[in-house]
């Protein structure tokens, strides 16, 4: 029987995710089907009970939803744990397991696809908000040296007090002044109105990446990086890695990512 599988979001009509993961399982000799499902605002739990007794084996989260699901699953890996959401959930009769790849998928996106590889690297984390939260650990297990930085002072401060372990800076963008990084990743939302980004002039060290989440065009946080000479990326492979990475949940099998980049840019 062919295994089902969807993706979950309000609105989710614009998701690629069922193109990503039809390209994965044509590669890897899948039978799957996926699918997008819009559930209504205030019925995602209703949704997530009607999949489980329809059979369906798992499913991705996306906005607005990603909360909602850390709470309806009953295991939680380490990686949804730390941060707070959940955008894969595999249902099983014993149990629904919750996991959070977009921090994996930063990661082999910037180490695998872009070359950079992230140990000791000084990276400065743009955003307290939930895709910030997504990324801290693999970005700290990767061996990153870790800044976050956020207009609001006190939110990138409780965001790094999730991690005790760890020697992470964090505070206001005025606190910038006079330091460098290797990378600079933005998990904020201005790339959607246009908003300028508040980082002062030689924040990027020479041949330093800058990456925003966001894809599909120059926001002005890219077209700031470019005035300063940074390498630029876009999100979308970490928008495939992070659909790797649940396949690879699911299924066992870890499929090539680059075609599918490749693919989705043409």
């Amino acid at each position: 029987m062919t295994d089902r599988y969807a993706v979950i979001g309000n609105p989710v009509s614009h998701s690629k995710s069922p193109l990503i993961h039809r390209l994965f399982a044509q590669q890897t000799g899948q039978d799957i089907s996926y699918e997008a499902i819009a559930a209504p605002l205030d019925g995602f739990a209703a949704t997530i009970a009607r999949l489980r007794r329809e059979g369906y084996k798992g499913c991705n989260i996306t906005v607005p939803f990603k909360f909602e699901a850390y709470q309806c699953a009953t295991r939680l890996s380490d990686r949804a744990t730390s941060a707070q959401a959940v955008n894969t959930l595999s249902f099983n009769a014993e149990a629904t397991a919750g996991d959070n790849t977009d921090g994996a998928g930063l990661v082999r996106d910037i180490e695998q696809n872009l070359a950079v590889n992230l140990k000791d690297k000084r990276v400065l984390l743009m955003g307290a908000g939930g895709a910030a939260y997504g990324v801290v650990l693999p970005l700290l297990t990767a061996g990153a040296a870790l800044t976050i930085a956020n207009r609001t002072a006190s939110r990138a401060i409780e965001l790094a007090s999730h991690f005790p372990q760890a020697e992470i800076r964090a505070g206001s963008y005025q606190e910038l002044a006079e330091l460098t990084f290797d990378v600079v990743i933005n998990a904020t939302s201005a790339g959607l109105t246009d908003s300028e980004v508040p980082l002062p002039p030689g924040i990027f060290a020479p041949g330093a990446l800058a990456y925003d989440m966001m894809y599909g065009r120059e926001t002005p946080f890219l077209a700031f990086a470019r005035s300063q000479g940074a390498q630029l990326a876009d999100g979308l492979g970490m928008l495939v890695e992070q659909a790797a990475e649940a396949f690879y949940i699911w299924l066992g099998i870890r499929p090539e990512t680059a075609p599918v980049i490749a693919q989705l840019r043409t």
